[in-house]
C-alpha cells in the first residue's frame, strides 16, 4: 500500500477515478460470481439429476431381474413338485400292484394248500377203510351168535349201514333161532326155487344184490348173512331194527 495512501471517510472522497476502479472491480466481482456460479449451478444440477436418474434406472434393473429369477425359480419349483408328485404316484401304483400280486399269489398258495389237505384228508380216509376192516377183521370175536352179530356190527359201522345188536338178535331168533345152517323148503321162495337161507332167512338173489364188500360170498357165512340181510333191511325199510315180522 502506498505510503501516501488513506481511507476515504465519505463517498464523498472518492474521486472519479477511484468510482471507476470501484466500479470496474465490483463488475469483475459480480461476473466472476456470475461466472463461477452459473457453471457451478449447471454442474450441480447435472449431477443432482443424474444421481436422482441413475438410482430409478439401477434401481429397475434389478427389480426386473429380480422378478424373473423368482419366477423361474417358482416354475422351476412348481415342476419339481408335479416330479415328485409323479414320483409318488408311481411309487404308491408299484406298491398297490406289489400288493395285488402278494394278495392273489397268498390266496393260490391258501388254495393249493387246501387242495392238498383235502386230497391228504382223502387219501387217508381210503387208506383208513382197509385198515378199518383189517382191524375188525383182526379183532377176536367169538365163534357163537354174540360174536357174528358183535363182528358184523363193526362192519355194517364202516359202510354206514344202519342197525342195533337188539334189532339184529330179536330178527335172527325169529327167523332162524340163531342157527347159521337154517334153510326154508316150504315157502313160496322154496316153491320157486330160491329158498331162505341163514341166520337171516336171506334168499341168493337177495344177498347177491347187497353183499357187502368184505365179507364171504357164502351165504351160510354167518356175518355175510347178517350184513346183507341189514344192507337189504337199510334199504327197504331204513334200518334192520325197523323190521319186527317176516320181510
Amino acid at each position: 500500500m502506498p505510503a501516501n495512501f488513506r481511507f476515504p471517510r465519505s463517498s464523498r472522497d472518492l474521486t472519479k477515478t477511484h468510482k471507476i476502479a470501484v466500479a470496474g472491480v465490483a463488475a469483475l466481482g459480480a461476473a466472476s460470481l456470475a461466472f463461477t456460479a452459473v457453471p457451478g449451478q449447471a454442474q450441480t444440477t447435472t449431477t443432482a439429476d443424474a444421481v436422482a436418474a441413475a438410482p430409478a434406472q439401477i434401481a429397475s434393473a434389478p427389480a426386473k431381474e429380480v422378478k424373473a429369477s423368482v419366477t423361474d425359480q417358482l416354475a422351476g419349483a412348481s415342476v419339481k413338485i408335479q416330479q415328485i408328485d409323479a414320483k409318488k404316484q408311481a411309487a404308491a401304483k408299484q406298491k398297490a400292484q406289489a400288493a395285488a400280486k402278494k394278495a392273489a399269489a397268498e390266496a393260490a398258495a391258501k388254495r393249493k394248500a387246501e387242495a392238498a389237505r383235502q386230497a391228504k384228508q382223502a387219501a387217508s380216509r381210503s387208506a383208513q377203510r382197509p385198515q378199518m376192516q383189517t382191524v375188525a377183521a383182526s379183532t377176536s370175536y367169538g365163534n357163537n351168535l354174540d360174536g357174528w352179530i358183535r363182528q358184523a356190527l363193526d362192519i355194517m359201522k364202516q359202510h354206514n349201514i344202519p342197525g342195533s345188536y337188539s334189532g339184529l338178535h330179536r330178527n335172527i331168533m325169529r327167523e332162524s333161532s340163531g342157527n347159521p345152517m337154517a334153510i326154508n323148503n316150504w315157502d313160496i321162495n322154496a316153491i320157486n326155487g330160491i329158498p331162505s337161507k341163514g341166520l337171516l332167512q336171506v334168499i341168493d338173489p337177495t344177498f347177491n344184490t347187497y353183499h357187502v364188500p368184505g365179507t364171504s360170498k357164502n351165504i351160510y357165512d354167518p356175518v355175510a348173512n347178517i350184513t346183507a340181510a341189514a344192507n337189504y333191511a337199510a334199504h327197504r325199510y331204513g334200518s334192520i331194527d325197523n323190521v319186527n315180522s317176516a320181510y
